[in-house]
């Protein structure tokens, strides 16, 4: 018979999936990674803006997910903000960190990939899968790609892999 479900909350791992959005477009897909998370018990998911966000959301997290669209070849400002209100204190509290990255563009997204992955190398996180790049509006098959990529990331961390 399993562990009561007290005992089994209590050891869940947790997911923060960090995201940035003024159109609404990256809250589409942070909530589709999100629920793709969800889909493994044994994982907690935390989806949060990054102006919301803080240092006991990083330090309490056991793997993280950022999203951020890309204005003018760069990630959003809100993002920056968050690593710049969280590095100090959580960069040696966070190393091997399991991290992904998602972003959404009107032409390329991959400026803002760069510096993300930049940031998190300043943190000494590990990539731990493909990042994903969304090129133009959302189509039914980024967001079940966004799912599945939440999936992946949940079930890794579930059973120990990640």
């Amino acid at each position: 018979m399993g562990l009561p479900v007290s005992e089994r909350v209590a050891r869940r791992k947790k997911i923060l999936v960090l995201y940035h959005s003024q159109s609404g477009t990256m809250a589409r897909l942070a909530h589709c990674f999100a629920q793709g998370a969800a889909r493994e018990e044994e994982v907690a998911v935390s989806l949060k803006q990054a102006r919301e966000a803080g240092l006991d959301d990083l330090l309490g997290c056991d793997a993280i997910a950022v999203g951020s669209p890309e204005y003018f070849g760069t990630m959003a400002g809100m993002i920056k903000d968050f690593f710049d209100r969280t590095f100090e204190a959580a960069r040696d509290k966070t190393v091997g960190l399991p991290f992904v990255l998602f972003v959404c563009a009107g032409n390329d997204g991959r400026g803002a990939l760069a510096q993300m992955e930049r940031l998190a190398a300043g943190y000494k996180w590990r990539k731990v899968q493909e990042h994903a790049r969304v090129v133009g509006p959302p189509t039914a098959q980024d967001c079940a790609a966004m799912e599945e990529l939440g999936q992946t990331l949940a079930a890794g961390l579930a059973f120990g892999i990640f």
